[in-house]
């Protein structure tokens, strides 16, 4: 995906373009599956009908996102994207486990149907999943919301085309077991495209630290300045993959103390050239400012406290 990126209202039209051609697919396969009595194309218009339901989903999150922040939600609406793509994720490995399960169930009860009506209505919902498909690909290049609603029209165009080979091979060879023997491989590909949107989702969900990011690294490089004895308290997390937040403290010697401002600004033009972390929340103190001692040290569990008021901060935004 190295297509450039869009424009927020560019990529808001490209949802609702999605999501009318999605519906025509739905409309005209399930129609046409009901005429030829193929439960395939049925229940492909079935699965289309679920992306419906993520592009929809997709669209609500974009728009959220784009709204700024209030005083209810100071992070704005950034976690509404990833909370729609872990959903997307959820539901992509659901459908690959029943497909999974039809598919299987197929091998042992094979369905007759007409092969040439099957390849003609197969065709045209493949290049319409398609189509949507390629009308997403530039906006998930950095949007993982978007990169669900992605890979779910990708996933269609692939089952579609499953079942164009299905027909084919029923109309000219009569092979039935052709249509569960292809429905096992795009099970694969869309748990192959769907479990790193799963599992990306939840780690930013469960304010993981983002991958590419080492937290020794980051500490080692701090420590590795003049006047810096160490560094406790560190927390990174994202609120959304474009937006990564660190919050730490970090202990001075006492010979540095009339240097903190000049200190500051070295350690936040540090951490953003090396890591890309620009959003930053740093407090210097000569002492640690928590009875407990956990704090302070980095091998122990950090828990997150409020520091007595009369500890002096010092915020880098």
């Amino acid at each position: 995906m190295n297509s450039p990126s869009l424009s927020n209202q560019t990529l808001t039209h490209r949802l609702y373009w999605g999501l009318a051609i999605n519906a025509v697919i739905i409309f005209a396969e399930f129609t046409g599956g009901y005429l030829v009595n193929s439960i395939g194309l049925m229940s492909d218009a079935g699965h289309n009908l679920i992306d419906q339901g993520s592009l929809f989903l997709a669209l609500y999150a974009h728009v959220l996102s784009a709204k700024p922040a209030t005083e209810e939600r100071t992070f704005g609406y950034h976690r509404a994207g990833i909370l729609a793509a872990f959903v997307n994720g959820l539901v992509l490995i659901i459908t690959a486990i029943i497909l999974g399960y039809l598919a299987i169930t197929r091998l042992f009860t094979p369905v007759d149907i007409p092969g040439g009506w099957v390849v003609g209505i197969a065709l045209v919902t493949f290049g319409a999943n398609l189509a949507v498909a390629l009308l997403l690909q530039a906006g998930a290049k950095d949007d993982l919301n978007i990169r669900g609603a992605f890979w779910h029209m990708l996933a269609d165009a692939w089952v579609s085309l499953g079942v164009v080979l299905c027909g084919l091979g029923i109309l000219f060879k009569g092979w039935t077991w052709l249509d569960p023997m292809i429905s096992v491989v795009i099970v694969g590909v869309i748990v192959k495209g769907s479990w790193p949107i799963f599992r990306e989702s939840l780690e930013v969900l469960l304010e993981s630290t983002p991958p590419g990011i080492k937290t020794a690294h980051i500490v080692d490089s701090i420590e590795k300045m003049n006047g810096v004895d160490n560094v406790h308290d560190l927390h990174i997390w994202a609120v959304e993959p474009r937006l990564v937040m660190l919050t730490c403290h970090v202990m001075v010697n006492q010979d540095s103390t009339h240097l903190k401002d000049e200190l500051l600004a070295t350690i936040r033009s540090m951490v953003a050239s090396e890591f890309g972390i620009h959003h930053l929340t740093i407090q210097l103190e000569t002492e640690c400012a928590h009875t407990t001692g956990r704090h302070c040290d980095l091998n122990q569990l950090p828990i997150r406290e409020e520091s007595p008021s009369s500890h002096h901060h010092i915020h880098s935004h």
